[in-house]
């Protein structure tokens, strides 16, 4: 019986911090990230990303403005919730884009990542980004 019932209390706090995320910032992955992608560390480089949720799909701009680029193929992987000891395991995020480099040429990112912290406001995503041959890591924040 006391097995049981602190699988209840233990449940019934992991939907507590869970769905007070959702009802108030919307789709976890949903509003801005910043951060930086870099294949040597100390040499950076600056990345934004707004991520937005309708309903039924998600979308994504990488570096908004003059420079944007459309976000594709953007897979977010929850983890099974009738598993109560894989409930606290990262959810895990894909995406793609088509970058112009400086000199204009086309140069395809893909990006995969763990959200880390998804009940707390300032959540991040950590992983890997591809730029085109070239395998660095990444670190983004939610704004």
């Amino acid at each position: 019986m006391q097995t049981s019932l602190r699988l209840i209390v233990v449940s019934a706090a992991i939907v507590a911090l869970v769905i007070p995320a959702f009802a108030q910032w919307g789709h976890p992955l949903k509003g801005s990230w910043s951060g930086e992608w870099w294949i040597k560390k100390g040499e950076d480089n600056r990345v934004l990303l707004e991520f937005d949720w309708d309903g039924k799909a998600l979308k994504g701009m990488f570096n908004p403005g003059t420079d944007n680029a459309t976000v594709t193929n953007i897979k977010l992987q929850t983890p099974p919730v009738d598993d109560l000891a894989k409930s606290m395991d990262p959810w895990i995020l894909h995406f793609e884009a088509e970058v112009k480099d400086a000199s204009g040429k086309v140069v395809r990112h893909v990006v995969d990542g763990k959200m880390l912290n998804l009940g707390s406001y300032n959540r991040s995503i950590t992983g890997t980004w591809m730029a085109g041959n070239q395998k660095g890591e990444f670190k983004i924040v939610r704004n």
